[in-house]
């Protein structure tokens, strides 16, 4: 359990780089490789961890429960055909041992060791892929994926597969700006922070890569802290405050997201990848220890309401200062 722990810790976006924390669009080039205070993280798009195959299960249940987590508007197939393309390579080359991608012109055949299976299909071909390409890839890369459309001047969010999202719903999304998307933000529309978010993202050109983090917390090593499922992990907020298992049960929850401009469609994928780290276990890095606590402490009331943080902030700050 230690090593596994270890491995954990090493490689976690830690995502703060002061004592204060404010919305900025902190978009950085992909791939660039950051060093932290207990190892590093960022040299790929794709990150494959020990957490790999049990993730993907996960993905498997909430889809069976609830096939709404897959979203794809008519227009967007093509897109979705893209993102395939663009990214079981790059999965081919961050796992080289335990997968292959061999390639005869459309016809792709894909080995995948770490969770057993073997397709082979024919690009922009349905019938081939039945369950279609976006659901086909959510099964192979533990990412959420949103694929943006542009028109009309705008980002639109028409596709997506997301079962892990923190607090919000792909199925009430699917159709809508990227501007009301992030609506209920705080502080982000009156610093204008979302529309210069979406004139980058708008310029971007086909094969390039970029990346941010963004942060929240959640009760227990749970992934899906999906809108759908609030009556499931809502009351946890309040009931861990007495909880003597605290530290162990609230997780720092950071997503790293890249944001790719696809090179046939022109659509934008979006990447979430969710990293949870117990208190305890960010508490093994004192540097991390002492910033977090600052960074909750110093965050503006709104900001720690929005992200659903009020009710066991002071708890968490406590605890991790008093170390």
């Amino acid at each position: 359990m230690t090593t596994a722990l270890s491995a954990r810790v090493a490689r976690f976006p830690f995502p703060f780089a002061t004592d204060s924390y404010r919305y900025l669009t902190n978009v950085e080039p992909a791939r660039t490789p950051v060093t932290t205070a207990a190892g590093g993280w960022g040299a790929g798009v794709l990150d494959v961890d020990d957490d790999y195959a049990v993730e993907l299960a996960e993905r498997a249940a909430v889809l069976a429960a609830d096939p709404t987590r897959c979203q794809e508007l008519p227009h967007m197939r093509v897109a979705s055909w893209d993102a395939l393309t663009t990214l079981l390579p790059e999965l081919a080359a961050a796992c080289p041992g335990e997968t292959s991608l061999e390639r005869d012109g459309d016809r792709w055949t894909w080995r995948n060791d770490l969770l057993g299976t073997a397709r082979t299909f024919t690009v922009g071909d349905d019938d081939s892929l039945p369950e279609g390409p976006l659901a086909f890839l959510g099964s192979q890369i533990q990412d959420d994926v949103v694929l943006l459309d542009q028109r009309e001047g705008a980002l639109w969010a028409d596709a997506g597969l997301v079962t892990f999202a923190a607090d919000w719903s792909m199925g009430f999304d699917v159709g809508m700006r990227f501007l009301e998307v992030h609506g209920p933000v705080p502080r982000v529309h009156e610093a204008g922070v979302v529309q210069r978010a979406e004139r980058f993202l708008m310029r971007l050109q086909p094969g390039e890569e970029y990346r941010r983090t963004n942060w929240t917390m959640t009760v227990d090593r749970r992934l899906d802290t999906s809108t759908e499922t609030y009556a499931e992990w809502g009351r946890d907020r309040r009931l861990v405050v007495g909880d003597p298992a605290l530290p162990d049960r609230l997780h720092l929850r950071v997503e790293v997201q890249h944001l790719i401009r696809l090179g046939v469609s022109n659509a934008i994928c979006f990447l979430v990848r969710t990293h949870l780290l117990s208190l305890r276990e960010l508490a093994t890095v004192p540097e991390w220890r002492q910033r977090f606590g600052a960074v909750l402490a110093e965050l503006p009331d709104d900001m720690a309401d929005y992200k659903g943080l009020t009710r066991f902030r002071a708890a968490a700050v406590d605890w991790l200062t008093a170390g």
